[in-house]
């Protein structure tokens, strides 16, 4: 059994469509009927089979190819990316991770001067303007807690590739991004207000992993998943009860102690919520996405400061 990617009905008998690599009931199979990405490399001047489906497919060729195209192109050394951005993510957080064991490892060895770690990987209060930790931060996560960066991997892996057919591989890439460093900096920011002087670090996906949740919750509220592949539950009420948890946990951090949650950036997960949900707003109505899916959870606990 296998879940049509555009109606969310249950196919016993799916396609599998070759040029976008979704799964489709018989409704749906064709390219025009969902919207497929690989319409736009039909070289169709009159527009017969024009999609909207992703805004980074464009349908301008040039006449000699050029190495642009070869690159970027069908069959280009980049163009397995488009469609595939989440993963693509999911990919060079694990990428990330492995760096940051290799420079803990350095550093201990003697063979990379301390702090390199920081420097490197997390967004801090103490160094604000090193710019790369802007980006660099969301794509870390703590080393020493390795459900921080499983928790965030799932999560993307689930609803990273709905949202991005929603809206489009370029605008997945910028709204992961741009989420996912404006709630590094907001949490930053709160901190410096709210604790002055005191040091803060923040590293880990989750403020960009919220914004794709709130996202996908404006898209489809009532969109079934099932959690820990056992629970089923609405989307919202998994949503909306992470957010409470976390405004919780922001607002009372002896709490957040208590239960292992006194090192998480509480605020960033609350504006990326923000940001998707604002974001989901904008887009809902252009097409359906999937009415189930199921996934797991993840749970809190010591380490460095993370969300």
């Amino acid at each position: 059994m296998a879940i049509c990617d555009v109606c969310g009905k249950d196919e016993s008998l799916p396609y599998r469509c070759s040029r976008c690599g979704g799964t489709f009931c018989s409704e749906h199979r064709l390219p025009e009927n969902h919207n497929c990405s690989g319409l736009a490399d039909w070289d169709d001047p009159v527009g017969v089979f024009s999609s909207d489906f992703d805004d980074s497919v464009t349908t301008e060729r040039t006449s000699g190819g050029g190495i642009l195209d070869s690159v970027v192109g069908t069959g280009g050394l980049l163009g397995y990316f488009r469609g595939n951005m989440a993963y693509l993510f999911l990919g060079l957080m694990w990428l990330t991770f492995a760096l940051e064991w290799a420079v803990i490892l350095g550093t201990r060895a003697g063979i990379l001067p301390r702090g390199t770690f920081g420097m490197l990987f997390t967004l801090s209060s103490s160094n604000p303007l090193f710019v790369w930790t802007w980006v660099t931060s969301v794509f870390s996560h703590d080393p020493g807690f390795f459900f921080h960066i499983v928790g965030n991997s799932i999560v993307l892996y689930f609803f990273g590739p709905p949202v991005e057919r929603y809206i489009g591989s370029r605008n997945f890439a910028a709204l992961f991004v741009v989420s996912g460093v404006l709630a590094g900096l907001s949490h930053i920011g709160s901190a410096l207000i709210l604790s002055p002087g005191s040091l803060t670090a923040v590293l880990g996906a989750s403020g960009a992993v919220f914004a794709i949740l709130g996202v996908l919750t404006v898209l489809n509220p009532s969109l079934r998943i099932y959690l820990y592949f056992v629970i089923p539950i609405p989307l919202w009420l998994f949503t909306f009860g992470f957010a409470a948890l976390s405004l919780v946990f922001f607002l009372s951090p002896d709490s957040a102690a208590s239960v292992g949650q006194g090192n998480v950036a509480h605020f960033a997960h609350l504006v990326g919520l923000v940001i998707g949900l604002l974001y989901g707003q904008r887009v809902k109505g252009k097409r359906s996405v999937p009415n189930q899916m199921s996934f797991g959870g993840r749970r809190g606990g010591p380490g460095r400061g993370r969300f």
